[in-house]
């Protein structure tokens, strides 16, 4: 076998591809390019079977969070399909245009930081309204788990900003609504990436990452009692105040 290993697995055989080693600061859009090129080079093909997290992250020599990141930017874009309980899939070429296009203006069009926050604002409310019509017991304590991360970092001197991050996608994933949930992500990758300088002087403002954490108890609280009208109140007022934060 070569170096670098196997990705895919094609009737059931692994498919042979070279992956290198991660030296760059933003490692998941690494990651995301290099199974583009091996899609593009034919080395990946629609229905192939990606490796697990694990194995990609011991292949790679990077963190699990950064293959997790970029899987989930790929979901987004309709490059690949992940299956809760089979595994993550290169999609067939047919679905790939619609989220690929849309996660490729969002990242390289000049949007300006009123917009993507409008956005984020349009999807979320609702977004937080669907959870707490939807939401399944085992949704809320995934929630709940993300913000007692959120407690501990911030305890352990922390910014909190992954637990932040994880708590919002665990409310789309609530709203059981699959073309929601790649909008989100194709979102969140644009605000990572577009307005991180913005983002890390919002966290660091001294109580926000506490006042965050409250905002997003609120938030927890509406959905779990079922209050759609309480959940996309604390949901906007929560994103005005981070759009404030984000545009001074």
């Amino acid at each position: 076998m070569r170096a670098g290993g196997s990705i895919g697995i094609c009737g059931g055989m692994p498919v042979l591809m070279d992956f290198k080693p991660i030296k760059t600061k933003k490692i998941y859009e690494e990651i995301i390019e290099q199974v583009k090129v091996l899609i593009a080079e034919g080395a990946l093909s629609p229905g192939d079977r990606l490796i697990s997290e694990r194995e990609l992250a011991d292949k790679l020599q990077v963190g699990r969070s950064a293959v997790r990141e970029a899987f989930r930017a790929l979901e987004a874009m309709g490059i690949i399909e992940i299956r809760p309980g089979e595994g993550t899939f290169i999609r067939e070429a047919n679905t790939l245009p619609f989220m690929e296009v849309l996660a490729h203006l969002l990242v390289t069009e000049q949007n300006s930081v009123r917009e993507l926050l409008e956005l984020r604002k349009i999807l979320e409310v609702e977004s937080a309204g669907l959870a707490a019509l939807r939401h399944t017991a085992e949704e809320i304590e995934k929630m709940e788990r993300h913000l007692e991360q959120m407690r501990l970092d911030i305890l352990n001197g922390e910014l909190g900003e992954q637990a932040d991050m994880n708590f919002h996608y665990a409310i789309a994933e609530a709203t059981h609504n699959s073309l929601l949930l790649k909008l989100m992500n194709a979102i969140a990758d644009t605000m990572r990436t577009g307005l991180r300088q913005a983002r890390e002087k919002l966290y660091r403002t001294p109580g926000t990452p506490e006042r965050l954490l409250r905002e997003h108890i609120e938030i927890c609280h509406q959905i779990k009692k079922s209050n759609v009208e309480g959940a996309r109140r604390a949901m906007l007022e929560h994103l005005e105040k981070v759009e404030k934060g984000l545009q001074k």
